[in-house]
């Protein structure tokens, strides 16, 4: 007697996005669950990471990597558990760390997965905290921005899935950590919860000159996500040779608005005057180099309860798209991820 095949959900992208993307933009199909070939073990998806680098992805302008095809699944890092296996490497039950991508089930070889160990932390966390966010974090911060005691450090988006992690870094090497969220609520756990020693909200009237008040000493370090108000209220701060970490221009994703003014003068006065360095960087370049030094540090500081985490968890992989789509918008609190499946 065979057993049948699961069902197989998965989400494409159905068209480019025009500006910001809508539910139009993507597409659920099902099909029977893939077969593992010798060598590969067949995955189920518990959770799936939704991170800003997808939207650029979605659209065929040049960039550092290929564009998601239109009709091809859309691409995201996952927990998986091992349902089948035809490898010796992995057992049925382990959970690994994987690229399955917008769906329930995928085989692979099992080259290039990681095997979780859930004693440390849930195994979300590996699309978080301990995962390609908490890891961009770090480089940026230590090795691109080159943070040192003593230094004032202004990140955006300060209580996303990276900008948290990020606070979190520059307080435990001894800097003074003035973050930069959306709202209230973002801003006072930014304060409380993550250490900061300043937070500000950037949909104030005067942002601006709250932040130059939080900041008294200049801008030695701004890590930067976002673009847009963040970007133009630091640089009259940067001290000279102030360090640009690069990891992100959300704000921008989706194209300029309409009648927008044309900031390049500006930014680019600011980076002469002050002789600073800015510096985008790609975290897929860092891995073969830094990721051990970054497992090693984090997973010390997370047992010694040195770093806090937040996760936003959307139910159903029919809401991913949404989810991304929150994420655009600044809806989220944390690091969002999909929950799929039960663990």
């Amino acid at each position: 007697m065979t057993t049948e095949a699961p069902i197989n959900r998965r989400i494409v992208l159905a068209q480019r996005p025009l500006g910001a993307p809508t539910s139009a933009d993507f597409r659920l199909e099902e099909s029977a669950a893939p077969e593992p070939a010798e060598g590969e073990v067949l995955l189920r998806t518990l959770y799936l990471s939704i991170d800003p680098y997808m939207r650029a992805r979605m659209s065929d302008a040049p960039s550092y990597a290929q564009p998601v095809a239109i009709d091809a699944l859309m691409i995201g890092a996952t927990v998986a558990r091992v349902e089948a296996s035809r490898s010796s490497s992995l057992a049925v039950g382990d959970v690994v760390l994987s690229m399955n991508g917008w769906q329930d089930y995928a085989a692979v070889p099992t080259k290039g997965l990681m095997k979780i160990d859930a004693s440390l932390a849930p195994p979300s966390c590996s699309l978080g905290v301990l995962g390609m966010p908490g890891f961009t974090a770090y480089v940026g911060l230590l090795d691109i921005g080159r943070a040192k005691s003593g230094e004032t450090v202004v990140v955006s988006a300060a209580t996303g899935a990276v900008g948290s992690v990020v606070g979190q870094i520059a307080k435990l090497k001894g800097c003074r950590a003035v973050g930069i969220a959306g709202g209230v609520e973002k801003c006072e756990y930014a304060v409380s919860t993550l250490g900061y020693d300043a937070c500000i909200n950037h949909y104030d009237d005067d942002f601006a000159e709250q932040l130059a008040a939080a900041c008294p000493q200049g801008v030695d370090v701004y890590f930067e996500g976002v673009g847009g108000n963040p970007l133009m209220a630091t640089l009259p701060l940067l001290n000279v040779d102030a360090r640009i970490a690069l990891c992100g221009i959300i704000s921008w994703l989706n194209g300029a608005n309409p009648g927008a003014v044309d900031t390049a003068p500006q930014i680019m006065r600011a980076l002469l005057n002050k002789r600073a360095h800015i510096q985008g960087f790609v975290i897929t370049d860092h891995y073969a180099t830094r990721h051990a030094d970054f497992r090693r540090d984090m997973s010390q500081w997370i047992r010694e309860g040195k770093i806090q985490y937040r996760e936003d968890v959307i139910e159903g992989l029919e809401r991913a798209p949404l989810a991304l789509i929150g994420l655009l918008r600044g809806d989220n609190f944390g690091k969002v991820v999909v929950k799929v499946a039960q663990g």
